[in-house]
């Protein structure tokens, strides 16, 4: 079965530290925590399956989010019949047009809810990015686009976030007050 039997304590070693970190990110694209349970369990034995082809001293993290983003895209073929639609920009503009209520104090809340009104792909990109830090190239291979596709991903993603948190943003002083004025 195994081209090697796998070691449970290198395993466990190189991939358990990096559970958190996964279970965070499958809530955040799938807003679901029983989901992202499935998805970070089910990511982990497709890692241990796979651990005797992992090069060790490579990058165990990015190799367990390529795993993640791989099982997350075939969950959601099964969980949702995902229909391929082409984004245009009337559902950028209807996106974008939500505005939410300015509170008193910059919640994370706030952050998390407008992170999760952005189109499920450019959600992934900017977590991928912003979060996770990851970089472009390791993104791509992940998600399986050129850089290209994750440079626009995380800008039309990050302009939707500075829209949605700029009335936020300037209730703190943040930012343009305002562009009337002339300024």
């Amino acid at each position: 079965m195994f081209s090697k039997p796998p070691q449970t304590g290198e395993f466990e070693r190189a991939a358990l530290p990096h559970v958190n970190e996964l279970y965070r990110t499958a809530f955040r694209l799938l807003g679901d925590g029983a989901r992202a349970e499935d998805v970070v369990q089910e990511t982990y034995l497709q890692a241990w399956k796979s651990f005797a082809r992992f090069e060790p001293g490579t990058n165990c993290r990015a190799w367990l989010f390529k795993i993640l983003v791989n099982t997350i895209h075939h969950h959601r073929r099964n969980w949702f019949h995902l229909r391929r639609v082409k984004e245009s920009e009337e559902i950028l503009e209807q996106t974008a047009a939500r505005a939410a209520p300015v509170p008193e104090r910059i919640a994370r809340e706030e952050i998390l809810r407008a992170l999760g009104r952005l189109p499920a792909d450019y959600r992934a990109a900017v977590l991928l990015a912003d979060v996770e830090e990851f970089s472009y190239k390791e993104i791509a291979s992940m998600l399986d686009v050129p850089i290209g596709t994750v440079m626009s991903r995380l800008s039309r993603g990050r302009k939707l976030l500075r829209e949605q948190l700029g009335a936020l943003a300037r209730s703190y002083g943040i930012g343009p007050a305002g562009k009337e004025g002339g300024a």
